[in-house]
């Protein structure tokens, strides 16, 4: 069985992924990771009792589920009355070598699912 990659800020709920970067430092080796969306369905819930979030992001796939706990969360707003929501950033660090390699299998498979490509820059 086949399950199509997600990423969820609340459980059920796909979000969808506008961009990402991934960098790593040149002194520490430490991998950063900020994914970029336009637009977050879960604002939507920000309110509702009905589905918990715990602060975790779930990158979900057929190897299973991968929860990240971001490092730092911005929600940009903008427009003429500065409501409008111009995007989110969700950035979160990886340390472990076999946890880059799972990241990453997990980030092709969305990218091929979500018709989005990878380049170095």
């Amino acid at each position: 069985m086949s399950t199509k990659p997600t990423i969820e800020f609340l459980s059920g709920l796909p979000e969808e992924l506008t961009d990402v970067r991934l960098r790593r430092g040149k002194t520490s080796g430490i991998r950063n990771v900020l994914m970029i969306f336009e637009n977050l369905r879960a604002l939507e819930l920000v309110n509702s009792y009905t589905r918990q979030s715990k602060g975790a992001l779930h990158l979900i796939d057929q190897e299973g589920e991968i929860q990240v706990t971001p490092s730092s969360l911005k929600i940009r707003f903008g427009g003429d009355d500065g409501d409008d929501l111009h995007g989110v950033e969700c950035q979160f660090e990886i340390h472990e070598d076999d946890h880059w390699e799972r990241f990453m299998r997990f980030m092709h498979r969305y990218a091929e699912a979500n018709g989005m490509g990878y380049q170095d820059s």
